[in-house]
């Protein structure tokens, strides 16, 4: 917001900073990312090992997931395997990228036409409050 008794600086007196992400674009994500409920507080699968199916589900489990869990068998004759909070489900995530950007300039030109793509979002974070520190001891020093 720009008030009043303050003149608008030239737009190479700003650094712009922005988080977007591209349209139509997903990437495989994992269960951290996403925020994925079984990977927060662990999952159960209910596999009926009297079908084809079901015994190469659990064969699966069992011998290729590299997943930690424990079997119990219910009263119906279903092997129920109980998987730990923390690790990989077996659902495909997919997420939007997310791109980093900081820039000379406003909203109205990028004088110098220098920017820089941070990778990471701690990064940008950082950069950012860095950032806001220079400015703070910019206005104190007048």
């Amino acid at each position: 917001m720009i008030r009043a008794d303050r003149e608008l600086l030239a737009p190479g007196a700003y650094q712009t900073y922005s988080i977007t992400s591209p349209r139509d674009t997903t990437l495989r994500a994992a269960c951290e990312q996403v925020d994925c409920v079984a990977w927060r507080h662990g999952w159960q699968s209910a596999i009926d090992e009297a079908t084809e199916l079901g015994r190469t589900q659990a064969a699966y489990i069992r011998t290729q997931s590299r997943r930690t869990f424990r079997e119990q068998r219910t009263s119906e004759g279903l092997t129920v395997f109980v998987f730990e909070p923390g690790q990989r489900c077996f659902a495909d995530h997919r997420t939007r990228p997310e791109i980093y950007l900081v820039r000379d300039g406003d909203w109205r030109e990028n004088p110098t036409g220098r920017s820089r793509q941070h990778q990471r979002a701690a990064d940008w974070v950082e950069d950012f409050g860095e950032h806001q520190l220079r400015l703070v001891e910019q206005q104190k020093k007048g």
